[in-house]
């Protein structure tokens, strides 16, 4: 199943993906007001067949995209979690997950623009799969830990690198307005089938950037859940950004950063295609 969150006409709500149009679940179902509502209640799976039978409302083309969890508890990054990228950094190999979060105001949906910020010219593209909480949970297992996860999503964790460098902490780069592409919708693990072999595939202006799969993850997805769930409780809703392969703009000879007009594309088969393209502001 794919779900997502849109807006139609000024109104947000959230759906199914069903072909090329969409069933509009938070107009049938006004119990719940967002996708990450329906989550937290604990209704996912329950009406999932129930509203997947509705005929469709809208065609995917008539609704604007927004990220797939709008307002976040929490968004938590996995940093140099790929071995290549982690080389093609400098650094060195860390007993735990490097973790940094998100805004959830710096994230933007599918077929939005991402905005280069006018402070820098060092805009950089980082596609990533987004696993996002279903079920809460502190002190989580590594054993139960996929039990819960609601889904799978594509990231763009777009860096504005000269300010995440600026000091030890990379909270500055990692956070202005409209660069986290989140989208364009979450799909649930039963229809993904071996979560290793996700692929995930960067594209800048049609040229590949970045690719590897899931089994290559330092730290796995049961891992980053079990290791958040250490130092803070896990909510229905949070999104954990798993780590980027090696081939990012920065570490490119010469560097590659994106610009106005470009186009960027974060594919994980079989989940679906994240595109934005750049403006500035």
């Amino acid at each position: 199943m794919r779900w997502l969150s849109f807006e139609k006409q000024g109104e947000v709500s959230f759906g199914i993906v069903s072909g090329q149009s969409v069933i509009d679940v938070g107009k049938h179902y006004p119990q719940f007001n967002s996708l990450k509502a329906l989550i937290a209640a604990g209704q996912l799976n329950a009406i999932a067949p129930e509203a997947a039978a509705r005929t469709p409302d809208y065609a995917l083309s008539e609704i604007a995209y927004l990220p797939v969890i709008l307002h976040p508890d929490k968004i938590m990054c996995a940093g140099l979690n790929y071995k290549a990228h982690m080389e093609e950094t400098g650094r060195s190999a860390t007993d735990s997950p490097t973790i940094f979060t998100r805004f959830a105001a710096s994230q933007v949906g599918h077929n939005k623009p991402m905005v280069k910020p006018f402070e820098s010219d060092k805009l950089d593209f980082e596609g990533e799969i987004a696993l996002i909480i279903g079920t809460p949970g502190r002190r989580i297992s590594p054993d139960t830990a996929m039990s819960h996860v609601a889904g799978f999503s594509c990231y763009n964790d777009g860096s504005v690198r000269d300010y995440q460098r600026h000091t030890s902490q990379f909270t500055p780069g990692k956070n202005f307005c409209h660069t986290g592409g989140f989208g364009p919708w979450m799909m649930t693990p039963d229809e993904i089938g071996d979560l290793d072999e996700m692929e995930i595939t960067t594209r800048l202006n049609g040229e590949v950037m970045q690719n590897s799969k899931a089994s290559f993850l330092i730290f796995s997805f049961a891992q980053l859940i079990a290791y958040c769930s250490i130092f803070t409780e896990l909510v229905a809703g949070d999104v954990i950004v798993t780590g980027t392969p090696a081939g990012v703009g920065a570490a490119r000879k010469p560097p590659v950063f994106m610009m106005p007009g470009d186009k960027i594309e974060i594919e994980v088969k079989p989940v679906g295609t994240l595109v934005n393209t750049i403006i500035e502001g």
